[in-house]
């Protein structure tokens, strides 16, 4: 029945990735046809054969593969604020260093219902996690298993509880990492087709035009800045983001070794 729901999800999640990839994309061409390409752009109101007035007049005039360019920036946006979304709910109502500081404090005292308690109040993924090995640990204790089989059970419940909460952290990763690649390269294709066009007229025209020459290359260049600074977003959103799912993994295995190690002590009082 899990699998289940969690294929449901999954199929779900996909739909929706999706519609929000061909959204994106339709929003780019609107703004690059409505707005950049407004008659106020251009002299003499003509966005195909007047001279830009400013920089969206410029932008409109790098071609079909600026809309393209558009779409993809407004994903990696979209998909950002997604996923800070996700991973601010997954590290809990409260600041993560302060929750686990006190969850630390807790289950160094062997104060486990109290850490128990601070887990439902904080919620979120990393507070699951922590829960789950926590009520493990309460298992473990009654049956009275020594150091090494509880420290293995314990592991084993705060990995198996992590891989459940790890695919909804992160889910979208791979758009926002693959958007890195394809808007260079998109940008780059645009230059590429911009060089084309510019220099197959020129050779058209017969005789050397260096002003439109000038024009088709500096157009064709668009491309290429609107890609870069689509990747620069992409990149720069994917290191956030994935340096903020480490933490939340990080404090997952933090918490885990010192309720291990809370056992340990347990188990050798016992001894004494």
């Amino acid at each position: 029945m899990a699998n289940v729901k969690k294929e449901k999800s999954t199929n779900g999640g996909g739909m929706v990735s999706g519609i929000i990839i061909v959204a994106c994309v339709l929003v780019g061409v609107l703004i690059w046809k409505f707005v950049m390409g407004a008659p106020a752009n251009f002299e003499g109101g003509n966005p195909e054969t007047g001279h830009p007035l400013n920089t969206l007049g410029q932008v409109y005039h790098g071609g079909a593969i600026v809309p393209i360019l558009l779409g993809m920036l407004l994903m990696v946006l979209v998909f950002s604020i997604e996923r800070y979304a996700v991973i601010s709910k997954a590290a809990g109502k409260t600041k993560l260093d302060t929750f686990m500081t006190k969850i630390q404090a807790s289950i160094k005292a062997g104060q486990i219902e109290e850490a128990i308690e601070s887990c439902d109040k904080q919620q979120g993924s990393v507070a699951n996690a922590i829960k789950s090995a926590l009520i493990k640990y309460q298992e473990v204790k009654k049956e009275g298993f020594n150091s090494e089989e509880a420290s293995e059970t314990i592991h084993k419940e705060i990995e198996e509880a992590t891989s459940l909460e790890m695919p909804m952290l992160q889910k979208n990763m791979t758009i926002i990492s693959s958007l890195v690649s394809l808007g260079t390269l998109i940008g780059l294709l645009g230059t590429v087709s911009g060089m084309i066009k510019a220099f197959g007229a020129l050779a058209s025209a017969g005789t050397p035009d260096q002003a439109a020459l000038a024009s088709g290359i500096s157009e064709a260049l668009i491309n290429t800045a609107t890609g870069i600074g689509t990747s620069a977003v992409a990149i720069i959103s994917y290191n956030f983001f994935t340096s903020k799912i480490d933490d939340l993994t990080y404090s997952i295995d933090e918490a885990a070794v010192s309720i291990v190690s809370t056992y340990r002590r347990f188990r050798g009082s016992l001894k004494q």
